[in-house]
This record gives C-alpha cells, sequence and structure tokens, in this order.
C-alpha cells in the first residue's frame, strides 16, 4: 500500500513539489509570452509525457485497475487544476489568482472529512487557519479583494477545488503504487486539454524548434519531478495535511519573485510569510494522534 511510506519521507516530498510548482510561474510566464495558453500548455507540456508514457501505464495495469475509478478520477480532476491554474496565472493577476488558489487547505480539509472520514484535528484547523491568513497577508490583505470577480478569478478557486479533489482520489487509491498513478495523471491532463480545446476554440500557435524543445523539456524535467514528489507525497499523508502542507508552494513562488524580479515585502507581506511558514512546519513536525483502541475485537483481529 502507498500509505505504508515513511510520512517523513512524504513531508521532504512534497516541500520539494513545493518548491517545483512554486518557481513554475517563470516558465509559464515565458510562454504565455510565445502565444500559448493555458489550455495548449496543458495540452502540449502534461499532455505530452502522457502519451509517451501509455505504453509503461499499459504494462502496469494489474497494479491500478483494481482501483480504477479512483485513479481515473484524480487524473482527470488533475487535468482540469492544471487548465484552471495555468490559465488564472498566465493571464490574471498572479497574486490574486494565487490568493483564490490557496482556499485549497480548506477544500482539503472538508473533503477528507466528507470522502475519507478524516479527523479535523484543533492543530489542522489551526495550520488551515494559520496558512490562509498568511496568503491572504502576503497578497496584499483586503485591497487584493477590491475588484470584482471574473472568469479567471473562478479558475483560479476552480483549480484549488481540483487540486484538493485530486489530492483525495491519490490518497483513497491506497493500493495502487506511485508511479502509475502519477502517469495516468498526466493522461488525465492530455484527455482535458484535448477536450476543451476546441471548445475554448484556442488554436496552437506556430511552434518554432526551440518553443519545442522548451515545451519538451519543460514537460519531461520539471513537470515529471512536480507531480512525482506530489504524487508520492499526498499518497503518503492525510488529504487535510497534505493541502495544508503544500501551502509552502507560495512562500516559494514569492520568494523566488523577490529574487528573480526583484519584488519586495511590505510589513504584512512578511507577517503573512511567518505564518505560511509556521503552518507548513506545524504540519510537518505535528503526530497524528493513534486511533482510539477497538475493545470490541481480539487484538490479533485488528486491521493493520
Amino acid at each position: 500500500m502507498t500509505g505504508a511510506g515513511a510520512p517523513g519521507l512524504a513531508v521532504l516530498s512534497l516541500l520539494l513539489s513545493g518548491v517545483l510548482w512554486g518557481t513554475a510561474w517563470i516558465p509559464l510566464k515565458h510562454f504565455a509570452s510565445q502565444g500559448l495558453t493555458g489550455l495548449t500548455m496543458t495540452l502540449c507540456t502534461y499532455g505530452l509525457v502522457g502519451v509517451v508514457a501509455l505504453p509503461w501505464i499499459f504494462r502496469l495495469r494489474l497494479q491500478w485497475l483494481p482501483q480504477w475509478r479512483l485513479v481515473a478520477g484524480a487524473a482527470a480532476f488533475c487535468g482540469l487544476a492544471n487548465a484552471c491554474f495555468t490559465t488564472a496565472v498566465m493571464f490574471g493577476e498572479v497574486a490574486r489568482s494565487m490568493l483564490l488558489f490557496y482556499l485549497v487547505p480548506v477544500w482539503g480539509v472538508l473533503g477528507g472529512r466528507l470522502f475519507l472520514g478524516e479527523r479535523i484535528t484543533r492543530l489542522r484547523a489551526a495550520g488551515a487557519v494559520l496558512a490562509i491568513a498568511g496568503a491572504f497577508l502576503v497578497l496584499g490583505g483586503p485591497a487584493i479583494l477590491a475588484q470584482p470577480p471574473g472568469l479567471l478569478d473562478l479558475a483560479a478557486v476552480g483549480a484549488g477545488l481540483f487540486y484538493a479533489s485530486q489530492n483525495i482520489c491519490a490518497r483513497a487509491s491506497d493500493r495502487v503504487p506511485v508511479l502509475p498513478k502519477t502517469l495516468i495523471a498526466f493522461v488525465g491532463c492530455a484527455v482535458v486539454g484535448a477536450a476543451l480545446i476546441p471548445v475554448a476554440r484556442h488554436g496552437l500557435p506556430p511552434i518554432s524548434a526551440g518553443l519545442a524543445a522548451g515545451l519538451a523539456a519543460f514537460a519531461g524535467l520539471w513537470l515529471t519531478a512536480a507531480m512525482g514528489t506530489q504524487t508520492y507525497g499526498v499518497s503518503n499523508l492525510e488529504a487535510g495535511r497534505a493541502a495544508v502542507l503544500v501551502i509552502f508552494e507560495l512562500l516559494t513562488a514569492v520568494a523566488s519573485a523577490m529574487l528573480i524580479s526583484g519584488e519586495r515585502l511590505d510589513a504584512g507581506g512578511w507577517a503573512g510569510a511567518a505564518l505560511i511558514t509556521s503552518a507548513a512546519l506545524l504540519e510537518a513536525f505535528s503526530v497524528d494522534p493513534p486511533p482510539p483502541a477497538d475493545t470490541t475485537l481480539p487484538r490479533t483481529t485488528r486491521s493493520p
């Protein structure tokens, strides 16, 4: 079972995933300047990996077929999350989009409770509150919500909701190893991109050799590593805990923007960064309470 992985390794895996996703805005902005949209990016990068991975997915079919519905659900949610997120970040205000996306801890904690029966402990609820409050402060406080919501805002909110849903499905498919779940998630991105591009009427721009090489490198190296570490982490941690912990991605995005683009944080921004870091550390070093003892069954017949 994937859930048997070491919690410490799963935490480190999610932190690495946060670094990779938190700096992904850099190539995304570059590809937007080359005429690509969120859906075409999803198809040309995530989808490319999915198509290449099809032979391995077929070979691993005995590993994922017993829980194929959950795996397919995770793949579909992954495709929707990435299509929404890339669209929001590439063409909307990055700060506003990130704030709305980082409602994901709320969806993760609630979804983990509703669909997986996970407990919402006081510590986990406090972590979610700290994370959301920190994100709100980093992105400017009340001023960030001065504009009325639009389609790109809905895309950012949808990205968080779909991302949390993907995490829940990945956690629930606990008999499927990480590799097939990761590869099939890329296929989900290809299916979503191919299905929605005709609806949105987004055509592919002329793709030069240099642009094609950049897309292949982004897909084959960056996204594969980010998706693999993310899938391993969420498969070995409770959905609510994972959803709070991946808020580290936002901290990485802010830090990289400061170092690369010369952005600066005001007092509220530094306070928010401290809250986000506290939430990530709180989750990384917290220990889940053991389940209550089952006094109705003999000790030798309990489930592991």
